[in-house]
Order: C-alpha cells, then structure tokens, then sequence
C-alpha cells in the first residue's frame, strides 16, 4: 500500500530526526483560514506554488503573507518563462489539490526553491497533504530537512 502523503512528510522529518507537531481542523482553502484554524501568524504559513520554468516544473515556498514575485524570479534565474502549474498539473505533479500541498518539493521529484523572508518565522506551519491536517516545525530544520535554493522570490501581497 501506497504511503499518503502526510505519512511521507512524517518519514522524512523522522529520518532527520525532526520535531514537528500535527493539527487536525476543518478544510481549509485559503492561507488565511489556515492561519485562523491553526491561531498562528499568516507570515508563519509556508505556501507551495508549483510552477513551471525554463527547466520544468519546481516548488516555490513562500510566506503565506505574500505573493510569487514571478518578476524578480525571471530576472534572478535568468529564465524567459514562468507560469503557475495548471490544477490538473499540480495533481498529476503531486496527486494532491492546490492548497494541501507541504512545502518539501523533493518528495514529488521537484527543486525547491524557498523565499529567504520565511526565515523571519522560527516556526513554520503548512498544510500536509491535507486541507484538514496542518503541520508545524522549526524552519531551520525545514531547511535543513529539505534543503531548499534560497533567495528573494516573493512580494508583497499588495505590490
């Protein structure tokens, strides 16, 4: 039998040894009301935006407070083209719906690439696997569990 996806998440941090903590709540489909149910920060949300650039596919984590600056991403990687995964993509990508998606891209076989400002948070909350099951870690060991390209990937929401 297949793992699910949250029991990937939860292989990979114990292989490293990780503490993390699970929240079972309601759907939630938005950052916001994932922050509401979860009673953290919205800037404490590690948002996965897979999206498809010169090389193909890749994962974008970023503060849940903020949007994909694809601008500063195009210039940054030298790449001419970047566009956000189609939903069919990112469930043929991930077999999960957009939303539910954890922010650790190696477990779907996809480059990682992490917004540096998500350090601000020592604590890191995402949705795994799930609409209904949120996970929160230290971000340091987010980093060090999925060892991401940092870098300056997002913008402000109202930018």
């Amino acid at each position: 039998m297949t793992a699910t996806v949250f029991e990937r998440v939860e292989i990979l941090l114990r292989q490293h040894e990780i503490d993390f903590r699970v929240l079972r709540h309601t759907p939630v489909y938005t950052s916001e009301e994932a922050a509401q149910v979860r009673g953290t920060a919205l800037a404490s949300g590690a948002k996965a935006l897979i999206c498809k650039g010169e090389q193909g596919f890749v994962m974008f984590v970023v503060p849940a407070d903020r949007k994909l600056d694809s601008h500063a991403v195009r210039r940054v990687k030298g790449w001419r083209k970047l566009r956000f995964a189609t939903r069919e993509e990112v469930l043929d990508l991930t077999g999960l719906a957009p939303g539910s998606i954890p922010p650790f891209g190696s477990l779907f076989g996809l480059k990682t690439f992490c917004d540096e400002r998500l350090a601000d948070n020592e604590i890191i909350n995402f949705n795994a696997g799930d609409h209904a099951i949120s996970m929160s870690m230290a971000y340091l060991d987010f980093v060090r569990a999925e060892n991401p390209e940092l870098g300056t990937f997002a913008q402000s929401q109202d930018a």
